[in-house]
Parts: structure tokens; C-alpha cells; sequence
């Protein structure tokens, strides 16, 4: 259970390839978390209750991409970080590459939060 202090990261819905540009430059300043989702699929489902639990920590905001209305932007993910489509899907970007990836099940708040928590600019790896 996400304890009552925690603060919900908000997610901002990506829907066009150009908005990608400044996720990924902006990754050098912070981490950007990136969620893939379909909204036919109760996996994903399962995933995003989880990415609605993440704290609001380094990645301020959870950016979005419905599977089923950008498939463009889902397609420009996978051709600019060589990560292979999946939904759910959830991609840590830190200085410009993917620094860590999950898929399915493996999406949990936890590991989420201990991702975007490494790849923050300065952060020790046992933070």
C-alpha cells in the first residue's frame, strides 16, 4: 500500500512523435519515465493501477502513450532506444538512452521507483 505521504505522479499523455525530442534531452536533467499501454489488454491494466501508485519522486510525471490511438509514438520509441514493442511497457530514460526497461508483470511501483531512483543525475547506484 502506498503510504499516505506520497504524492502521485501525474501522467501526461504523449500522442506525437515530435514530443519525444524533448523527453529525450530532457533526460539529461532528470529521468523521464515513459509508460506504454493498451487500454484492451488486462495486463496492462494490471500495470497501470501500479504506475498510479509510483510517489512522484524523480520522475515527476508518468508520460503516457495509449498503444492504441500513437502507435506512431509507440513505433518512434522502439526505433530510437532498439527496445522492442511490448505493452505494458515501462522505459526509464536517463542521459539520453534507456537505462532500464520492464515489461508485463515485471511492472510493479517498487521497481519503478528503484529505476528512476538510480538514474537520477548524481545518484549513487545503492540509493
Amino acid at each position: 500500500m502506498v503510504e499516505a505521504s506520497k504524492q502521485a505522479a501525474p501522467f501526461v499523455t504523449i500522442d506525437e512523435p515530435a514530443a519525444l525530442e524533448h523527453l529525450f534531452a530532457h533526460s539529461y536533467n532528470e529521468p523521464i519515465l515513459i509508460f506504454k499501454h493498451s487500454t484492451t489488454c488486462p495486463i496492462s491494466a494490471h500495470a497501470y493501477r501500479e504506475m498510479q501508485r509510483l510517489d512522484a519522486g524523480p520522475a515527476r510525471h508518468v508520460h503516457l502513450v495509449v498503444v492504441q490511438t500513437a502507435r506512431p509514438v509507440s513505433n518512434e520509441i522502439a526505433r530510437r532506444t532498439g527496445v522492442r514493442h511490448e505493452s505494458p511497457q515501462a522505459i526509464v530514460l536517463s542521459r539520453g538512452e534507456v537505462a532500464w526497461t520492464a515489461s508485463h508483470y515485471d511492472i510493479t511501483a517498487a521497481e519503478v521507483e528503484r529505476a528512476v531512483r538510480a538514474n537520477v543525475p548524481g545518484a549513487r547506484a545503492s540509493e
